[in-house]
């Protein structure tokens, strides 16, 4: 017949190292876990200056098919331009991830873009003797509401094709001048950035050394 207390102690090998297995797993998830070094941005769809900057590429698109001559070199120049400036915007937005120096690098190409952009409507308006809207025109005001509104996401392709290119220039320059702003903004947040988290490979740094010395603990 065999002893009870023969089982039991049989067990007890068995029950113990179960109970070394628990503790050590115990032990693994009350670690730390590493700090996340890839800082998270959203999508640069959703950032107001992309949007801005896709309107005035679309709108740009539209003013030279139709007011420049197709030989005239100023086309290419100004579609480029204003293409530069939302694509350098989307992509410094997703190099974000893991370069500080591009993310800032490209924005402000974007940024660079649209100056060039603003001189060709500047240049086309004054050689042919029509008006820039400034601050006392009877127009600029009313102008400058619409290119802030969200109405003008919804129907700025129909209201391009009742303006004349003396209005749709202006409309032009009251958007590049709002997306320069925005994107003046933009930098000043990423120089901040900068200084107060640094780039990646001092937030790996940081990441793996909080992550070791919880693991010493």
């Amino acid at each position: 017949m065999n002893n009870p207390n023969n089982q039991n102690n049989q067990n007890t090998p068995i029950t113990q190292n179960n109970q070394n297995i628990q503790n050590t797993q115990s032990n693994q998830n009350s670690k730390t876990p590493p700090i996340t070094f890839l800082p998270q941005h959203g999508h640069y769809r959703h950032l107001r200056v992309y949007q801005v900057t896709e309107i005035i590429y679309d709108i740009t698109y539209y003013f030279t098919q139709h007011y420049l001559s197709k030989g005239d070199r100023t086309v290419d120049q100004m579609v480029q331009a204003a293409r530069s400036g939302k694509q350098n915007i989307a992509e410094g937005n997703q190099a974000a991830v893991t370069s500080s120096e591009t993310e800032i690098k490209l924005t402000n190409v974007a940024k660079a873009s649209l100056e060039e952009l603003l001189d060709d409507y500047e240049d086309y308006l004054r050689v042919r003797n029509l008006q820039q809207w400034g601050n006392l025109h009877p127009r600029y005001e009313k102008m400058r509401q619409y290119a802030r509104s969200e109405q003008i996401k919804k129907d700025y392709a129909d209201k391009i094709r009742q303006m004349n290119d003396e209005e749709i220039a202006n409309l032009c320059i009251t958007l590049i001048h709002q997306a320069m702003y925005m994107l003046h903004k933009l930098l000043v947040t990423m120089q901040n950035r900068f200084v107060t988290e640094g780039g990646i490979k001092e937030r790996m740094y940081q990441s793996r050394t909080s992550y070791r010395n919880a693991s010493d603990k």
